[in-house]
């Protein structure tokens, strides 16, 4: 294998989830929760990809909003990413694997790619690693290689590949190489059924090999706007602390395209490998069902649950006991603020419900009570006119931002753990059941000193309780709002 050890893997972690909610939300999406395995599903997959002979550190492209979460679930499990790039706002495919490629390609232009996407689930780890290596080989000879899943159902929520013509190249390699005819949308059930019957059609699974020097060739000479503009977004970016930013103006008037569109359908260089290696996109309740572990009445079922007289049917229990009884082919998922009952036949319309959400005002649908920041996380507890209580979590070691608020008060009482309390320039411990008053105005700091988390109660009063009543005097982690 030639030029092996330059397997380096892109993770494209930049999706919302709405179609999993509400268990995943805008700012806490489905590739950072652990929907199949203890771990998340973005770190499964970076393990997936790091097992792989001569893969190096990986890229991961991601959300702005993501970044501390992500690089958090990278600590967690020991992986160092070669570069963390920032979308200020989401491109689709195209521009962003454009990104990591001029990251690549500064240094060598026949660095291979593998492009995975964060939230997909593939059970046979061995298969997976036989299929890249062949793509690899492909990848070697100038070809952009996806990879394609023999379809075992008349399934609607895949975009399929027709194949074409064979194509053999110079070693004997397998499985089989073969021209793309087209790319299909997501079909409906009768159309799906008819390409389950004719044959040549293959599940587009988003996943591709090829080399960073021939993918940025192949988007320049079909697709020169988003090569230029992502170019110079890539041209005209900033580092702090672990992350890469590309420019936030010219990145977002970058054209919004799928690498299928952009390229693959375009160029006469692309290639499917048809590949089964037990692969699913998790994209709705249903597919998830469909995975998970079952009962002998077809049931899956998570946390707290009774479960009578029901069928084929998904429960998840976050927060509460949950109880399902003489239904079938249903979706229950609890969790603190929301509560999702669904039949399976309807998941195509759980993201219109979410949109709906967004369009009333709400804000079920972009976080859980649970916010999480780089330095922990806090939640509600109550809210009434004029007073909000939270609890606050911050982990050894961090601290949040020193700032002022011009409408709220705050009390804080210690539960565990030790504070450092700053406020002005008057620096205090705090130890359990010990409390402090922050009165509206003043600049001040929370901090953990200590080697365990600190748990406290914050009680807001004022007239205004809003997070943007948040002036950030000085932050570590870099953000301004």
């Amino acid at each position: 294998m030639k030029n092996a050890n330059t397997l380096y893997p892109v993770i494209l972690s930049g999706g919302s989830g709405s179609r999993l909610w509400p268990l995943s939300r805008a700012n806490y999406p489905k590739q950072l929760l652990p929907l199949v395995d203890k771990k998340t599903m973005l770190q499964v997959t970076l393990h997936r990809s790091m097992a792989l002979p001569y893969a190096q550190a990986p890229i991961i492209v991601c959300n702005n909003e993501h970044r501390f979460l992500i690089r958090e679930q990278c600590e967690v499990i020991a992986v160092k990413p070669e570069a963390i790039y920032l979308e200020s706002v989401g491109r689709n495919t195209a521009p962003a694997i454009a990104l990591a490629a001029f990251h690549l390609a500064q240094t060598n232009n026949d660095a291979i790619m593998l492009v995975l996407p964060a939230d997909h689930v593939i059970d046979d780890q061995e298969n997976f690693a036989q299929a890249v290596e062949t793509a690899i080989a492909a990848a070697q000879h100038g070809y952009l290689v996806t990879f394609g899943i023999s379809p075992n159902s008349p399934e609607t929520g895949y975009g399929y590949i027709k194949i074409g013509d064979h194509i053999e190249l110079t070693e004997p390699t397998q499985p089989s190489f073969y021209q793309i005819q087209s790319f299909c949308e997501k079909p409906q059930f009768e159309e799906a059924q008819t390409y389950l019957q004719q044959g040549g059609y293959l599940w587009n699974s988003g996943m591709f090999v090829f080399t960073a020097g021939n993918y940025l060739l192949q988007l320049q000479r079909h697709r020169p706007d988003i090569y230029t503009t992502a170019k110079q977004a890539w041209q005209q970016r900033t580092a702090d602390l672990d992350f890469v930013r590309p420019d936030r103006e010219i990145f977002a008037a970058c054209p919004a395209e799928s690498i299928d569109y952009a390229i693959m359908q375009s160029t006469d260089h692309a290639v499917v490998i048809p590949a089964e290696f037990g692969w699913s996109d998790v994209g709705s309740w249903d597919s998830l069902w469909r995975i998970s572990p079952k009962d002998k009445n077809g049931n899956f079922s998570s946390g707290d649950t009774l479960i009578l007289d029901t069928h084929r049917s998904y429960i998840r229990a976050e927060n509460r006991l949950v109880s399902v009884i003489g239904l079938e082919d249903v979706i229950v998922v609890e969790t603190a603020d929301a509560v999702l009952v669904m039949h399976k036949s309807k998941t195509d319309q759980l993201k219109s419900a979410v949109q709906h959400i967004g369009s009333n005002h709400r804000k079920e649908h972009l976080d859980h009570l649970r916010i999480h920041r780089p330095w922990g996380w806090y939640e509600g507890i109550d809210k009434g006119e004029r007073f909000q209580v939270k609890r606050i979590m911050v982990k050894p070691g961090e601290k949040l931002s020193l700032q002022m608020h011009f409408h709220r008060a705050e009390h804080w009482v210690v539960v565990s753990g030790t504070a450092k309390v700053i406020v002005e320039d008057k620096a205090m411990l705090f130890a359990e059941n010990q409390s402090t008053y922050i009165p509206f105005g003043k600049p001040h700091r929370l901090e953990n000193p200590g080697k365990i988390p600190l748990h406290l109660i914050e009680v807001q009063s004022g007239a205004y309780l809003g997070e943007d009543d948040i002036v950030r005097l000085e932050d570590s982690y870099g953000r301004t709002i």
